[in-house]
Formats: structure tokens, sequence, C-alpha cells
């Protein structure tokens, strides 16, 4: 997983707005958050150097949609149908999720990688078990273990009873497993929401031979992640990271 680091965003303001450019600073890799097309071109470059093949980055929408990748998906210029997980046996092409407060998740099976982009939209909906059963599909029966990146944290991440009603969980006025009940002054009810433990929860059942990761809070360390929220804060722009694997 990538971190804000390494790159070259941030330093050419061509658009005079150099105090919001900075916010990019400086391994930005998404497109669509106001940076030079050629900062976010070089920086792909890098993560392209570092993990050997080519990322596919995928046209993200909080879905549950896994792509599996093929050759034509690498081409310039490729516009592959809106997903927010990726599966691939080619060793050329590496799985790629953008994130910037939502979970990354990355697998390894027998001859098959996949990496997922698990906001709580994604997780509620499915999408590291979909993940799961295309690698499956296309890999066989053999063990498959997952890693999860960094987030925004259990002490940061708040959330309302529409969340909770999407997971299945009555949304009581105290405390419920992974969700922390939050008073606040509007009175409107409120809690804190454990990404890292609803990925656990929902990868436990699946019969992965090891869960590791799940470290790390995006919100709480804007000196080293990229923050959506963190822009509420500061004022700047947010830039994105990426999650990658691909099969040796």
């Amino acid at each position: 997983m990538t971190t804000r680091a390494g790159g070259v965003s941030g330093t050419v303001a061509d658009d005079g707005d150099g105090a919001a450019l900075a916010g990019l600073a400086s391994m930005n890799l998404g497109r669509s958050v106001g940076d030079d097309p050629a900062n976010v071109a070089r920086n792909r470059h890098r993560v392209a150097m570092a993990i050997g093949g080519v990322p596919v980055f995928l046209k993200q929408v909080h879905g549950t949609a896994v792509l599996r990748l093929r050759p034509e998906h690498a081409l310039p210029g490729a516009d592959p149908e809106p997903a927010d997980a990726s599966i691939s046996t080619d060793p050329a092409l590496a799985c790629a999720v953008m994130v910037a407060d939502c979970l990354p998740v990355l697998f390894a099976g027998s001859g098959v990688v996949g990496a997922a982009h698990a906001g709580w939209r994604g997780l509620a909906g499915g999408v590291l078990e979909n993940t799961v059963a295309a690698m499956r599909e296309a890999g066989g029966d053999g063990p498959i273990q997952a890693w999860m990146g960094a987030c925004i944290g259990p002490d940061r991440f708040e959330v309302g009873a529409d969340v909770l009603d999407a997971f299945g969980v009555a949304p009581l006025h105290h405390d419920q497993p992974l969700f922390r009940f939050q008073p606040n002054a509007s009175g409107e009810p409120r809690w804190l929401a454990d990404l890292h433990g609803l990925a656990r929860r929902r990868l436990a059942p699946l019969g992965l031979v090891e869960i590791r990761g799940g470290g790390g809070c995006t919100l709480s360390e804007p000196s080293r992640y990229f923050s959506f929220r963190h822009e509420r804060v500061d004022g700047l722009r947010s830039g994105r990271m990426a999650a990658v694997i691909r099969l040796r």
C-alpha cells in the first residue's frame, strides 16, 4: 500500500492555487482530484516499477462488482466497466484499488490474486465475499489469505443509523459490536464504526487460511496518509493512495 510520500504531486501549481495543490503532495494516484495529469502519470509509473507489473486502476463506485483483469484493461485509454474489486491470474497485470479513508483488502491465492475497495457500502453489500468467490472460480479451491490496509480508524469513523441498518444491527442508543455509541450536541444518534473489525467479521466465514493487517488510521495520521475527510480539517484537496498486488 502506498502512502502520501514518494511522488511528485504538489510541486507544480499550474492553476495558481499552490496551497490547495500542496494537499496532494506527493504520491497522489487519483486523476479526479484536481492534480496535474502529468504528475499522476509519473506517480502511477513509480507504482508500476515498484510492483513489477501494470497496476490496473478501477472505476470505483462503492459497489460490489469484481472485474477479472485481461490484457486490454492495461492498454492506454482503456475504459473498463465500473467495479470495486479485481482479480488477476496474469503476473503482468496487478490488481489495484484506490483509497483515502475506505479500506483496501488484498488477497493472495494459488495462481490468483485480488484487491477490493471496501467502504461501508461495499462491505455491507458483499464486495469481499464476491472477490473471494471470483478468485476460487478462477484459481480453484486452494488456500487464500487476506491483508487489510490502512483506513479511517474506529475512533474517528462516525456514522449514523443507516450504516448500522446496512449491517443488520439494531440502532439502539448504546454500544453495539463494532459500533460504539457516540452522543453529540445535535441529539442525532451517532456511532463510531470499526471498518477493520467489520471486514474481519465478513472474512471470517470464508475459509481463509490467514487474515492480517488492519493498522493505521488515515484521518488521524495526515502526514502519512491521504484522507478524504481531512479535507474538512485543513481545507486542502486530498489525494488518493493505492493498495496493489500481483502474482510473481
